[in-house]
């Protein structure tokens, strides 16, 4: 079959994306906006009830078919009940944006004075919320005929310096163990890693006057700062049929910040 525009269309699919119910400019909502453009019916997941039902109204403003569903993705019953919610509304479930984490919340102290409980509390929401929700995902899946899971990581992962890196970092372990295992059933598992993206927590993390903005600048390979829609395309190339070959791969989107063979 020769390749053409249409597989990276995702009409009669459904998509679940966590951490997409983020007011303004957040990653979550432009996967969730971009997915439904592409045809996909979008399940908004957050924690936030009421930023998931204003996100997924604009999908539905736009002529698209979506779903609010607040979830803890920490919690294994939360997860499940975002699995069940999106199977009884749309039928099944095809994606899987793995995007709800802790960022600005994480704490930033050393690996010598960080409190475990601080420790634990990324992990679980950076960490086995992914898998939690994988697992969720994966029966409807399997009984769909396979699907697509992406997982968020991050370029500060490569190297990872804190607290936040390292549970990045672990996820790109968990990606690649999740493509190997759920491979068989024809679902594959890859990761985005962005750069610096100008989401509003982006900017609240790290403010246009942070010395590590000039660290980009003089690092980056093209512009140090990008926005949430641009991650949008390799999101829908990794979910969509044009990407039903790519597996267990970390794919870096940040201006060429992290540079690997």
């Amino acid at each position: 079959m020769s390749f053409t525009l249409d597989q990276f269309r995702l009409d009669g699919k459904v998509a679940v994306v966590t951490g997409a119910g983020g007011r303004g400019n957040s990653i979550g909502r432009a996967y969730a906006l971009g997915l439904a453009d592409a045809g996909a019916a979008v399940v908004v997941a957050d924690l936030n009830q009421e930023g998931a039902q204003a996100v997924a109204d604009e999908i539905a403003a736009a002529g698209g078919r979506a779903l609010a569903v607040q979830v803890d993705v920490a919690s294994e019953e939360s997860t499940l009940a975002m699995a069940a919610a999106a199977s009884e509304a749309f039928g099944g479930i095809d994606i899987l944006i793995n995007n709800a984490a802790l960022m600005v919340d994480v704490s930033y102290d050393n690996c010598e004075t960080i409190s475990l409980d601080a420790w634990n509390r990324a992990f679980a929401v950076n960490l086995n919320g992914a898998l939690l929700c994988a697992r969720a995902v994966l029966p409807s899946m399997r009984a769909r005929g396979g699907g697509r899971i992406v997982n968020q990581t991050s370029g500060g992962a490569f190297p990872a310096t804190g607290l936040y890196g390292i549970s990045k970092l672990a996820l790109v372990g968990l990606t690649t163990t999740l493509a190997k295992q759920f491979g068989k059933d024809n679902v594959t598992c890859n990761a985005i890693a962005p750069g610096n993206v100008m989401s509003d927590a982006g900017k609240m993390l790290v403010p246009d006057d942070s010395p590590f903005i000039q660290f980009l600048k003089m690092t980056c390979a093209l512009r140090p700062r990008g926005e949430p829609d641009e991650l949008v395309g390799t999101a829908l190339l990794l979910c969509s049929q044009a990407g039903q070959w790519i597996t267990g791969q970390t794919i870096h989107v940040d201006g060429g910040w992290v540079l690997r063979p």
